[in-house]
C-alpha cells in the first residue's frame, strides 16, 4: 500500500491516545454503577442454557488427576475419585492446551481466550470465551456475566472483553449478594439511574472523540475505530436496558446474606460461599454466565496438614512430602466442586436438574506447576447437555487446541459459529446429549 503525501505529512498517531480515547472508556459498562444491565423478560427461554468455568491458578498434579485409560470403562484418578458419584455427568481431557501459550503462571490470562504468548513484553490479550457467549445470553437477565474471584489478591480474573481489557474479579460475596438480591433504597436507586445517564453521556462524548479522530487516520485505522463506534452503540443499548430495569424487583431468596471471610487460610469456606451464590444466582436466572478465577495462594492452614505456603509446595521437586501436603490441598478443591456440582443436580426448573443446562469446565493454566509446563493442561466439563462419562485422552505431544472444546460449547448453546481463537474445528468424540 503507497500512503499519499497528505498521509505521510500527518504526524504519526500515538496508540496510546488511541487507547485512552476509545479504548479504554469501553470498561465503563463494568463499573459498579453499570453492572445490571438488563433484558426483556419476554426473551427468557423455558430452559436456558448456562456456562461457568473455573480455573485453579496454582496448577493440579498431573499423576493425581489424569486417568491412565481414555474411553468410558477408565478407572478414576485420586483426584476423580472426589467426583465418582458424578461421574456419568462430567469428561475429562488429557493432551490439551492452548497452542503458543507458553508464559507459565502468566498463562491464566489465556486459559479462556487462548492468546498466544502472555508473558511476552508486548502482549495484548483478546476477548474471552465467556464474553462472546454474554454478548448471545447476557441481553436474557438481569446481569449479563459476573466474573469472580477467591483467594490472593488485587482484582484478577480470566474475563476479557473485546478490547482485550480484563474485567475485574469480585472477591466480596457480600457484595455478590447485594448485587444479586438486594433491591436498594429508593435515592440508592436514584443514584444508580443518574449514574447510568452519566454514562450515556460519557459514550456520547467518546463517540463524538472519536469521530473526529476517524478523519485524521488511514483506512486500516478507521475499520478498527469503526468496531469501537459499533462497541459504543452496544454499550448505549445495554445502558438504556440497565435504567428500564432499575426499578423492577430482585428475586428473593431464603439464604441470608453472608459475610466476608478475610482469613487466608479458610480457603474451602470461601470457595463454599462463592459456590453457593453462583448457584443461586443461576436457579434464579439472574446471570448465565460466570467465571470463577481461584488463587491459593497462602498457608491454608484450614486444610488439616497443611503447614506450608501453596505456591512453594507447587514447587516440590517432586520431594514425597511436598506432594503430600499439596495433594491435600487440591483435593479439598475437588471435594468443594463436588458439592457444588451435587447441588447443581439437585437443583432445576420444571423437574429439570440445572447441572443439565450448565456447561461447567473446570481446569489449570499448567500441565505441570512444578516446571511451569504449557502442554497437557488438566481440564474436565460436567453438565451442559453433553454425552458424559469418558476420558477423551489425545496425543501427549500433539495436543488437541483447548479452543475446539471451546467452538463445541459456543454452538451447544445456541451460537452459530465454527470457529474460536486457534481451532481446528469442534473437540472430536463430544457429543450432545
Amino acid at each position: 500500500m503507497n500512503p499519499s503525501s497528505s498521509h505521510l505529512a500527518r504526524p504519526a498517531l500515538s496508540r496510546r491516545t488511541f487507547l485512552r480515547g476509545v479504548g479504554v472508556t469501553l470498561s465503563l459498562p463494568f463499573l459498579e454503577a453499570m453492572a445490571p444491565i438488563f433484558a426483556k423478560a419476554t426473551e427468557a427461554t423455558a430452559t436456558p442454557r448456562r456456562f461457568v468455568a473455573i480455573q485453579t491458578t496454582q496448577g493440579i498434579i498431573p499423576h493425581l488427576f489424569f486417568p491412565e485409560a481414555g474411553g468410558r470403562d477408565y478407572q478414576l484418578s485420586p483426584y476423580l475419585q472426589q467426583l465418582e458419584a458424578l461421574r456419568n455427568d462430567f469428561t475429562v481431557f488429557s493432551g490439551v492446551s492452548h497452542p503458543g501459550v507458553d508464559g507459565g503462571h502468566a498463562n491464566e490470562k489465556s486459559f479462556l481466550t487462548a492468546a498466544p504468548h502472555p508473558a511476552g513484553a508486548g502482549f495484548r490479550n483478546t476477548v474471552s470465551l465467556d464474553q462472546i457467549i454474554a454478548e448471545k445470553l447476557g441481553n436474557q437477565t438481569r446481569i449479563p456475566s459476573l466474573a469472580l474471584r477467591v483467594g490472593g489478591g488485587g482484582e484478577s480474573s480470566m474475563s476479557y472483553t473485546r478490547a482485550g481489557v480484563m474485567i475485574p474479579g469480585e472477591r466480596s460475596v457480600a457484595a455478590l449478594y447485594q448485587q444479586l438480591f438486594i433491591q436498594g433504597s429508593a435515592q440508592q436507586i436514584e443514584a444508580r439511574v443518574n449514574d447510568l445517564k452519566s454514562g450515556r453521556s460519557l459514550l456520547d462524548s467518546v463517540r463524538a472523540r472519536a469521530t473526529r479522530l476517524g478523519t485524521t487516520i488511514g483506512a486500516a485505522d478507521r475499520a478498527r475505530l469503526d468496531q469501537y463506534l459499533t462497541s459504543i452503540r452496544e454499550f448505549e443499548q445495554q445502558l438504556h436496558q440497565a435504567e428500564a430495569w432499575e426499578h423492577k424487583p430482585k428475586p428473593a431468596v431464603k439464604m441470608p446474606e453472608p459475610k466476608d471471610i478475610t482469613e487466608t487460610a479458610f480457603l474451602p469456606a470461601k470457595l463454599r460461599a462463592m459456590f453457593d451464590l453462583i448457584r443461586l444466582a443461576l436457579e434464579t436466572d439472574s446471570t448465565r454466565v460466570v467465571t470463577v478465577f481461584v488463587e491459593p495462594l497462602g498457608i491454608l492452614s484450614a486444610i488439616e496438614g497443611v503447614q506450608h505456603e501453596t505456591h512453594s509446595l507447587t514447587h516440590h521437586g517432586n520431594r514425597p512430602e511436598m506432594i503430600e501436603e499439596l495433594q491435600k490441598i487440591e483435593t479439598a478443591q475437588f471435594q468443594i466442586f463436588r458439592e457444588f456440582l451435587e447441588k447443581m443436580r439437585g437443583a432445576g426448573e420444571s423437574g429439570v436438574p440445572l447441572l443439565d443446562h450448565t456447561a461447567v469446565l473446570y481446569g489449570t493454566c499448567m500441565g505441570n506447576a512444578n516446571g511451569h509446563t504449557n502442554k497437557n493442561w488438566p481440564l474436565l466439563l460436567a453438565g451442559g447437555g453433553f454425552k458424559h462419562g469418558q476420558h477423551l485422552s489425545f496425543d501427549k505431544s500433539q495436543n488437541q487446541p483447548i479452543a475446539n472444546l471451546c467452538v463445541s460449547l459456543l454452538q451447544r448453546l445456541g451460537l452459530e459459529t465454527d470457529t474460536f481463537a486457534s481451532s481446528t474445528g469442534t473437540m472430536r468424540g463430544l457429543e450432545m446429549a
